[in-house]
């Protein structure tokens, strides 16, 4: 559609994501008549009612919802653009990488080390929840989210997943409480257990684990931070339940030893957005972190 106005179609696009004329007036600073005399010049273009008002509310009609679906794809790619030719042009270019609060630091580390130091590229890394990461990456404020657990991809969640490293899960603890090769339920039997909370993959499947062998466990500590379980397991609190990537530097100094393997699994992935123009960095990463399997 050549002759399509996109001014006219922006001024669409903000009214129907504020739902308010009035505020979306005030807020672009333009009067009220004017505003509304930009959407009708749409309406008249495209042959359709974008809006129908119900008493003070103006609600999108099934050519407005197709509409604001072409807009977002439009002013979500011009933004995507405008971003990435500002970082093309800059001596130094940034890699945004959002981690889940539970993941293993080490991993993460293991994920931005072939970029670190380099004089070209500034890494920012940033935590949070699953809720508040995936908001910035639909905002295009991160490049990729680091987690645990890959989330369902529909026409709504345009997410791309990719598994970047599988790890089997274990029991470790200090030298004083591995002292032979014991049983899984011998161990738990003669140890307190140091485990992550009961909202994540380890703890489901170990739960279940623990079920299927008749074990009862007892809990040291519940714990949503894998770098705090780290330091309980390593002053001894009790066996901790982690991917060896957790606990890879004390089991390297000999703090910690391995008690048992379990026949569970961790796997790590990188949920990107299908960008028109997608970091250059992160295709460098992702390629060196596949080609490596495990970190």
């Amino acid at each position: 559609m050549s002759d399509l106005n996109y001014h006219h179609l922006r001024y669409f696009w903000a009214v129907a994501h504020d739902g308010n004329l009035t505020r979306t007036a005030e807020r672009l600073n333009l009067s009220q008549s004017a505003l509304s005399s930009q959407i009708k010049q749409l309406e008249a273009r495209i042959g359709q009612a974008l809006f129908e008002r119900r008493g003070r509310a103006l609600h999108l009609t099934e050519a407005g919802r197709i509409a604001l679906d072409h807009a977002d794809t439009i002013f979500t790619a011009g933004e995507e653009l405008l971003d990435t030719l500002r970082e093309a042009s800059r001596p130094v270019r940034a890699l945004r990488v959002g981690a889940m609060s539970t993941l293993s630091r080490n991993f993460q580390l293991s994920f931005i080390t072939p970029v670190l130091g380099r004089p070209d590229v500034e890494v920012i890394l940033r935590s949070g929840s699953a809720a508040e990461l995936y908001a910035a990456l639909d905002a295009l404020n991160l490049d990729v989210v680091l987690t645990n657990t890959a989330p369902p991809r529909d026409a709504m969640t345009p997410y791309l997943s990719q598994k970047l490293a599988d790890q089997t899960v274990g029991l470790f603890g200090t030298a004083d409480r591995v002292t032979g090769t014991d049983t899984l339920e011998a161990l738990v039997a003669r140890h307190p257990l140091i485990l992550p909370t009961r909202d994540t993959q380890i703890r489901d499947a170990f739960d279940t684990l623990l079920r299927r062998v008749n074990a009862v466990p007892t809990i040291a500590a519940e714990v949503d931070d894998m770098a705090m379980i780290r330091l309980l397991a390593r002053q001894g609190t009790g066996l901790a339940v982690v991917p060896p990537i957790v606990v890879q530097d004390e089991l390297a100094r000999g703090e910690l030893k391995q008690a048992a393997m379990l026949d569970l699994h961790e796997v790590f992935y990188a949920v990107t957005l299908d960008r028109r123009y997608p970091n250059p960095l992160l295709a460098e990463l992702l390629d060196r972190a596949q080609g490596s399997g495990t970190p």
